[in-house]
Formats: structure tokens, C-alpha cells, sequence
């Protein structure tokens, strides 16, 4: 018997119940926090670049990208670059797509590891202030004629810049493609001494996110992969435009 749409609705039905147990998702905030003084985040890489994420929201994207096949996938904040080199590689599986990735500053060092890469060829680089107007006239051309867009928002995490970048990004994600707001999890963490931020508690992604969906009824939450994430640098981070 085939029961694979069966064990599809179990695990489903199993990560809302996850999400709902208040007990454990402070428990993991908690690993979170712990976790994050060792710099856990920074320990993984993908296809031997540094991948600044941590490992639930690598799957996740993974499986958003293998069932929703954007053609063009568009990210805010490069850093080490290996979350472009993720979005490549499974293009390449998919066998089409582009990546796009803008900064504000690429450094040399991570544009040669990025550039030099076998996964180079579904790669763009851009340097330039996400939130710049020349900018959002280049995507609006390249998204042009392109039928599945998606976006990631993963560069400077204060409260303005995020509903900046949301007003001027969201525009380009497709019907049934997927918006990821990045890092929302610093309004649920202390002020992080080890590693001083311009953001915190009360400015950040995930206040500038809830003000956007006060707003704007295009975008509706992914509850499954919200739920299910557990250790996640973005909780409630993944939308989709309806």
C-alpha cells in the first residue's frame, strides 16, 4: 500500500502540535541562547563554504526550493556565501535557475570562494545597499517575464531596514513562492554581549515582519515549517504569497 500521503499528513499534523508546545519551544529559545555564546551557527558549511545558519532552516529551505522551483532566487546579505551555494545546488538538481545574491559589502575573500565555486555558473553577485533605488529598478527589470521568485531578506537586521527591504522586495515574489525573513529570532533572545548588534528586543526582523503583515494580506504563514523548526534563527520567518 502506498501510504506516502498518509505519512505527509502525519509528520504535518505532528510539527503544529511541535509549534503549539509552549514548554518546548522555550526549551529550545533556551539551547538557542546557550548555544549561540559557542557561536553554534557558524559551525557548518555547505559543499565546503561557510553556511551561517543553523541546521533545520538549511533543511527547510531545501525543501521549500525542491517543491516550489523558483527560477530565480533572490538574497539579501551574502556574508561567507554559502547559503548561495545551498540555493545553487539544488537549482542545479532542479536543473534551472538563477541566484542572486546582494551585499552591501562582498569582501574579496568571499567573492573568490563564492566566484571559484563548480556551482558559479547559477550565481550573481551584486554589490550594493539592499535598500538603494538603482537596485530595485535592476530587479525589477530581471524579474521581468519570470514566472517563480523567491526571496530571502538575511542582511542588516534592524527594524527600519527589514520594513524597508520588505516593502521593496515583496513585490518581486511570485503566487506560491516563498518570502523568508531572516535572523527573527533576535525578539525572543537577551542583548547578546558577546556579539554587540544595532538590534535587539523591540528592533529587529521579526517587529518589522509583524508590521508588514499588518498590512499587506498578500503573504500568509507557512504553519507546517514555522511549527516544525524547533532550533531556528528564523521562527515564524517563512511566508508564502498566495
Amino acid at each position: 500500500m502506498d501510504d506516502r500521503e498518509t505519512f505527509r499528513q502525519e509528520a504535518a499534523a505532528s510539527a503544529l502540535r511541535l509549534g503549539e508546545d509552549a514548554e518546548l519551544q522555550r526549551l529550545a529559545r533556551d539551547v538557542i541562547v546557550h548555544s549561540d555564546r559557542h557561536h553554534w551557527s557558524y559551525q557548518w558549511t555547505w559543499l565546503g563554504v561557510p553556511i551561517i545558519q543553523m541546521p533545520p532552516d538549511i533543511v527547510a529551505t531545501q525543501e521549500i526550493i525542491w517543491k516550489t522551483k523558483p527560477q530565480l532566487i533572490i538574497e539579501t546579505g551574502v556574508a561567507r556565501g554559502g547559503s548561495l551555494i545551498l540555493y545553487a545546488s539544488i537549482l542545479e538538481l532542479l536543473g534551472e535557475g538563477t541566484v542572486i545574491g546582494v551585499d552591501v559589502e562582498i569582501r574579496a575573500h568571499n567573492r573568490a570562494s563564492i566566484e571559484s565555486h563548480p556551482l558559479s555558473k547559477r550565481i550573481e553577485l551584486i554589490e550594493s545597499d539592499a535598500l538603494s533605488p538603482t537596485l530595485h529598478e535592476v530587479f525589477k527589470e530581471k524579474t521581468k517575464n519570470v514566472e517563480r521568485v523567491m526571496v530571502i531578506l538575511d542582511s542588516n537586521h534592524t527594524h527600519e531596514h527589514v520594513k524597508r527591504e520588505l516593502e521593496l522586495f515583496a513585490d518581486f515574489v511570485t503566487p506560491g513562492q516563498y518570502l523568508i525573513v531572516a535572523d527573527t529570532v533576535v525578539e525572543y533572545i537577551p542583548e547578546q554581549e558577546h556579539r554587540p548588534r544595532p538590534w535587539g528586543v523591540g528592533n529587529n526582523p521579526a517587529t518589522a515582519l509583524k508590521e508588514f503583515m499588518s498590512s499587506d494580506s498578500r503573504f500568509e504563514l507557512d504553519a507546517v515549517t514555522n511549527s516544525k523548526l524547533l532550533l531556528t534563527s528564523s521562527p515564524g520567518g517563512y511566508l508564502v504569497r498566495r
